[in-house]
């Protein structure tokens, strides 16, 4: 059953990228197979998670390391936030970047190499107050699927596991919104989903 599970995930990774490059709303870095996908109006939605309440709120931003996210980085620097950021596969762990040392560099920190130079490996985590993870694919209920690696998953885990529920929110084009995404119980949820033109907050989380 576990088997079959992980083979329809995979089907449904490769159909989406496959979706992405075939309408052209992929964007660098090309190819996007195998990738959190980057897409046309990623920073549009970045713009929009900016409107959201959780985002306001929040003092200390967790988030992903790809491309697609980037903007979202950014703008947490930029709103004074601290940036607390996972190293690509987490090979180096977390990484924590203070938003008054990397003033006027913030799109440069934002980056993976930009947060080896500007971040500091992080030894005890603090609590963070928004979560973004970044996803191939999401279903009406919530569940997303990731790229394959399981380190999406592993990050929201272990900062849920210590410090309890915190929302969790992604970015992703209209074209990764499918039916349904096949899952294990370990895998990830999300709680709100920003498209370039819209808010999903997920209500039937069951």
């Amino acid at each position: 059953m576990e088997n079959e599970i992980i083979e329809r995930k995979e089907q449904l990774r490769n159909k989406i990228w496959e979706l992405l490059e075939q309408k052209n709303v992929a964007i660098f870095p090309l190819p996007v197979f195998g990738r959190i996908p980057n897409f046309v109006g990623s920073g549009k939605a970045a713009s929009l998670v900016r409107t959201l309440p959780e985002w306001k709120k929040a003092k200390v931003v967790f988030a992903n390391p790809d491309s697609a996210q980037r903007k979202i980085r950014e703008f947490a620097l930029k709103e004074g936030k601290t940036l607390i950021m996972a190293s690509p596969r987490l090979k180096h762990g977390f990484l924590q970047i203070d938003p008054q040392n990397v003033r006027g560099k913030e799109e440069v920190a934002s980056s993976i190499k930009g947060a080896f130079k500007y971040g500091k490996p992080v030894k005890v985590m603090i609590k963070p107050d928004l979560i973004i993870t970044g996803c191939v694919a999401v279903d009406q209920k919530s569940w997303r699927l990731g790229k394959g690696g399981g380190y999406g998953d592993i990050e929201v885990k272990r900062i849920k596991d210590e410090f309890g529920e915190i929302p969790v929110l992604t970015t992703i084009h209209p074209l990764q919104i499918v039916d349904f995404v096949p899952h294990l119980n370990h895998d990830a949820k999300v709680d709100v989903m920003v498209t370039p033109e819209k808010i999903y907050r997920i209500e039937n989380r069951e």
